[in-house]
């Protein structure tokens, strides 16, 4: 709720006793724990009060509900999620589906790859342990006025 965790709560009780003494602390919890049942009632009668006013098809609202995100995905996506759901389907379905053609094509490129070592070996340049002579290629130079 407030988001306290406990090296902050033992912080906070050791700054309470320094400031307000061990023998008023008793009280102090006491009135701490009714404030906080008032703003609990509070909370809870404001919910029922719109609750009521909104009608009864936001009969199950909550104040967690009140988020707009919540709120919006509770009320006016949960009316589309079925498509959303089957979308995603297909979307993992064509997920599959490139899987599996992944991995056709690296067979076929392992089986490429294979045939070219085995042709590569049987030529006259690997029996005689040099490697084959590159050939460069001129390219015309990009002429960015012609664009």
């Amino acid at each position: 709720m407030l988001d306290i965790g406990a090296p902050e709560f033992i912080l906070l009780v050791v700054l309470a006793i320094v400031m307000f003494g061990p023998e008023r602390i008793p009280d102090l919890a006491k009135k701490a724990a009714k404030v906080v049942h008032f703003l609990r009632n509070i909370a809870n009668g404001a919910t029922n009060q719109l609750k009521a006013e909104l009608g009864p098809e936001y009969a199950d609202l909550t104040v967690a509900d009140l988020n707009p995100k919540t709120f919006i995905q509770k009320h006016l996506l949960d009316q589309i999620q079925d498509e959303v759901d089957g979308i995603k389907a297909d979307v993992e379905g064509l997920k599959e589906d490139l899987k599996e053609d992944a991995a056709e094509l690296n067979a076929i490129t392992g089986e490429v790859d294979a045939a070219w070592k085995a042709d590569g070996s049987s030529s006259d340049a690997s029996t005689t342990g040099s490697e084959p002579e590159l050939v460069s290629v001129a390219v015309a130079p990009f002429d960015t006025e012609a664009t």
